[in-house]
């Protein structure tokens, strides 16, 4: 069979290229950085295509797989690209169907069938048909992000399938092409569609029906029980599960199941996960909708990454049971039923449905949390999905333990125990070479056929276990697999490397080709001081690229909400960043490919919170300009923005006259395009600095006053509202002095170099924090808390701080003394308000309130909103960025991105919102972006409430 090389010369790129730009109207693409973010999915895997192409609708698609077979090129199909075992990524052309290809073509709710294209996005769909009471039955835990067509190529299923069966048993038709161009329909009863398959089916019966279709997560291998004539012959459901090896989808008819209208949730507790394991038995005989297990490992790191979890039943294993009827009285029997059968009487009713979601989420947030070890050290897919038939997983789990701990394994198995399928990542040591990981699979692979398991209960072979189908299948088998594909595929041209005449699964991994790569500027103490490390925490699973464009949905990533390009998300990026670091297609860090990825890069860090594996992309970006400029010449906005705070200091001697200076519109156009700024932005009015008044003289202190410790605070007047709103800190003293704290005001000035940061200038943003630390260390140290205004200074006191000065001391201090007014007003701080001190009533406020990206990351938002709601405000809460984020959204090249950004949340929540309602954001760049786009005029958490406070007395 044919070998397809895994790259191509640049001159045969640039060619093929220009051929596929003639034939399809879709973009084709071509360059180094564009093919880096498409060199791996969410495995271990990487494999640089020649080039990536975007079809606009089958035809499109249709032409440039014509296009690749005439240039004897491969073609790989891509949709989310959450692949964890390397199926979405190849040589030669990659076919993105996500971006154009996503339209769901047709819903008959009476046949309870949709018609869609290849790259629909599964949640996009269970949207559309939500409301007649149907859903598409497989649910992985990527539903945001995969589409229908990956799901087909793998044969996904996630927790419903125990009641709704894996894709396969959910699809009825498909319209598809093969390798060498021949167009059918895949249905029931459709093996004659294709020449010859009819006949060797037959001529292979009795070997078909002996080792395929033996359980149902049986989906290594092609799924050759389908086309059984007893079972009717279905080539669609043949199809599924192989991976884009034998034919390409132009279109699938899919199957809809209805959802109970009663659903209930039970955690079933056991002394330890094989102990859940055994007692699925006899829980499935009462038709379950979700069987899920876990154990105390995963339940801890959860926790540990995004908060306590609901409260769960004694035990170190648990079961999370879904179980549904016509009513709830219907569902109650039932799960009392199944209750009875469970083998614990440690198990408890979730019936909040909110509650329930955040246990479902323990489960769904696996996947990427069980990327990094309980030692944060990294873990590995690659054992990722095996299953065994539910009666043997009990003694699986026993075997798979006693086999980790012989090679020295660390992992964190879950997965759906009612079907027998489990999930891990292996804290295999993969910097240097493949050897470990190749030792542990082959002896994993030989365990799990010793329990008559399959390699992959659902997300394919791939790159990671092709290698190994001789272990659960015979030398018949594996031969039987090579003349399907020769039928289908004669010519190797369809994702090759995969299922038949297989890469060695050793082959082509990413992690041992970084070198390793000390910070310079940020020390990465959370990746052993190395950035190659750090860059490869993203383990591809996409989160980043699931709240939808244009859904104002979340934080995560506000450019590819506006843009819908894999370079303008977290994803996008880290690859490039790991592709810069192994210097085989981008010429390091500095290159330009790099700021071109980074470029929309808003640092909001919202990745550092939301995204699952711990990425933040902000401190990657700083460093990285940080490398890029050290030493030469920078661009204007990193001296003028970038210097703000340096600027405001000596604008706060004569603030007036400057205020006059460019108070004409043709001045400070002028003024703006010398800064590097976009013209279409302002300046701000500047005022003379809060530390300056008479206000903050009188609250000026040491550690020495004679006030109990237990009600003093210091207020930090960081350099923004310092020298543009001073009245804001003013606002902040008052409020906390009338709660009753003695507030002091610290005579020097302290600037956290937010700005340095942002812009990369870390030895400047070095020195400013060490200043900071000399005038706010010693109250920290002492445990007086320092109470910020600004939410993006404050998120470096709690986050940057320490990682850009981890032997300070002080630095940790700061760190954990530093807190937001509503922290002291809600009690999260030491000091707490005098008693019988209330919120001022807001009942009669209906506010837009915008969260600070770099609050909401770092510090989170969820003592202001126990603050309104305690007050009684009405509140319309924005769900992403503003779009300006600091410097980034006045440079210039960035306007039309940040507006774009706006469009996503904010400003039709300001447009929508209902008269006389006000607008509440504490950073000064949500409220800048709000008064240039809207004309809005936004005000601070502490200006509200004082003003309040003022008005009844």
């Amino acid at each position: 069979m044919t070998r397809v090389t895994t790259t191509a010369p640049s001159t045969a790129s640039t060619e093929l290229a220009a051929a596929l730009d003639r034939a399809i109207d879709g973009e084709v693409d071509a360059s180094p950085r564009r093919r880096a973010e498409y060199s791996t999915d969410a495995s271990n895997y990487r494999i640089v295509p020649a080039v990536v192409a975007y079809p606009r609708d089958a035809d499109d698609l249709l032409a440039a797989l014509e296009t690749a077979r005439a240039a004897g090129v491969a073609t790989t199909m891509r949709g989310g690209g959450t692949s964890v075992a390397g199926n979405a990524i190849g040589p030669g052309v990659v076919l993105d169907l996500s971006r154009h290809m996503n339209r769901i073509l047709d819903v008959d709710l009476e046949a309870k069938t949709a018609r869609v294209q290849p790259g629909v996005i599964l949640s996009d769909l269970q949207k559309r048909v939500a409301g007649a009471g149907l859903r598409f039955g497989p649910d992985p835990s990527t539903s945001t992000r995969a589409t229908l067509g990956g799901m087909i190529g793998n044969n996904a299923c996630g927790p419903h399938a125990v009641a709704f069966g894996r894709t396969a048993d959910n699809v009825v038709s498909l319209e598809a092409v093969d390798g060498i161009g021949r167009r059918f329909t895949a249905g029931a009863r459709g093996v004659g569609a294709v020449p010859g398959l009819e006949e060797l089916v037959a001529a292979n019966l009795a070997l078909i029906r002996q080792e395929f279709g033996r359980f149902s997560r049986q989906v290594s291998g092609y799924s050759l029980e389908h086309l059984l004539p007893e079972l009717g012959g279905d080539l669609a459901r043949f199809l599924v599960g192989s991976e884009g090896t034998l034919a390409t989808i132009l279109e699938a008819t899919v199957r809809l199941v209805d959802v109970p209208p009663a659903r209930l949730t039970a955690a079933f507790g056991y002394a330890d996960m094989p102990a859940a394991a055994d007692a699925v038995v006899g829980i499935l005989p009462h038709r379950p909708q979700a069987v899920e297990g876990l154990d105390a490992r995963l339940v801890a790191r959860v926790a540990g990454a995004t908060g306590p979890v609901p409260d769960l039943p004694e035990g170190a294993g648990w079961l999370f049971v879904e179980v549904g009827g016509e009513t709830e009285e219907e569902a109650r029997a039932a799960l009392a039923a199944l209750a009875a059968d469970a083998g614990t009487s440690a198990w408890r009713e979730v019936a909040d449905p909110r509650e329930a979601a955040r246990l479902w989420a323990i489960r769904a947030d696996g996947a990427g949390l069980s990327g990094r070890t309980p030692d944060n050290d990294e873990a590995w897919p690659g054992w990722e999905d095996a299953a065994v038939p539910p009666e043997r997983l009990g003694a699986y789990l026993r075997d798979f333990d006693a086999l980790m701990e012989r090679h020295g394994v660390v992992g964190q198995p879950f997965g759906h125990f009612g079907d027998g399928c489990i999930h891990v990542r292996l804290g295999i040591p993969m910097q240097e070479s493949g050897e470990p990981l190749r030792a542990f699979m082959t002896d994993a692979a030989a365990l799990v056929a010793s329990h008559g398991g399959s390699l992959s209960g659902e997300h394919g072979d791939g790159r990671a276990r092709s290698e190994l189908l001789p272990a659960m299948y015979s030398g018949e088998a594996i031969d039987l697999f090579r003349q399907v594909k020769h039928l289908f595929d004669p010519e190797n041209v369809l994702n090759p490397g995969v299922m038949v005449d297989p890469d060695p699964l050793d082959a082509h991994l990413r992690r041992p080709a970084a070198p390793r790569t000390p910070g310079e500027g940020f020390t990465f103490p959370h990746d052993h001081g190395d950035m190659a490390e750090a860059v490869h925490r993203c383990t591809g699973v996409g989160k980043c690229r699931a709240d939808a464009i244009g859904s104002g949905s979340g934080f995560m990533c506000p450019s590819y909400q506006a843009t819908g390009d894999e370079k303008d998300v977290t994803r996008g990026r880290a690859r490039v960043l790991q592709d810069a670091i192994n210097g085989t297609l981008i010429g390091g860090l500095t290159a330009p490919e790099v700021r071109e990825s980074l470029d929309l890069c808003l640092s909001c860090k919202a990745c550092s919170a939301d995204c699952p594996s711990g990425v933040d992309m902000a401190a990657y970006k700083s460093e990285v300009l940080h490398r890029t400029y050290k030493g030469r010449l920078r661009p204007a906005t990193h001296y003028s923005i970038g210097w703000l705070p340096r600027w405001l200091k000596v604008i706060g001697l004569v603030p007036s006259v400057v205020n006059a200076v460019l108070r004409p519109a043709w001045i400070q156009r002028i003024a703006v395009s010398i800064a590097g700024m976009d013209t279409r932005r302002t300046l701000p009015r500047f005022a003379k600095p809060f530390r300056a008044t008479e206000f903050a003289r009188e609250r000026r202190g040491d550690a020495a006053r004679a006030v109990p410790r237990n009600t003093r605070v210091v207020l930090w007047a960081d350099s923004f509202t310092d020298g543009i709103d001073p009245q804001i800190p003013t606002a902040v003293v008052e409020v906390l002095e009338d709660a009753g704290l003695d507030v002091v005001v610290v005579a020097g000035d302290a600037c956290c170099g937010v700005t340095w940061i942002s812009t990369g200038q870390l030895d400047g943003a070095k020195h400013h924090l060490e200043h900071l630390l000399g005038v706010l260390g010693p109250w920290a140290v002492n445990g007086v808390p320092i109470v910020g205004v600004e939410p993006s200074c404050m998120a470096v006191l709690r986050g940057d701080l320490v990682d850009l000065l981890p032997e300070d001391p002080r630095a940790a201090a700061v760190a954990r003394g530093t807190y937001t007014l509503a922290e002291v007003l809600t009690g999260r701080s030491p000091v707490k308000p005098r008693e019988g001190w209330r919120m001022p009533d807001l009942s009669d406020v209906t506010a837009v309130v915008q969260p600070h990206c770099h609050q909401y990351s770092v510090m989170g938002y969820a003592a202001d909103r126990e603050l309104l709601a305690r007050a009684g405000a009405t509140v319309t809460e924005t769900s992403g960025c503003c779009g300006l984020a600091g410097n980034w959204g006045t440079e210039k090249g960035h306007y039309e991105t940040s507006v774009k950004v706006a469009e996503n949340s904010l400003l039709p929540a300001l447009r929508e919102a209902p008269e006389g309602s006000i607008y509440l954001a504490d950073g000064v760049s949500c409220r800048t972006q709000a008064d240039d786009l809207a004309d809005v005029q936004g005000r601070h958490l502490a200006e509200l409430i004082m003003e309040r406070r003022r008005a009844a007395s």
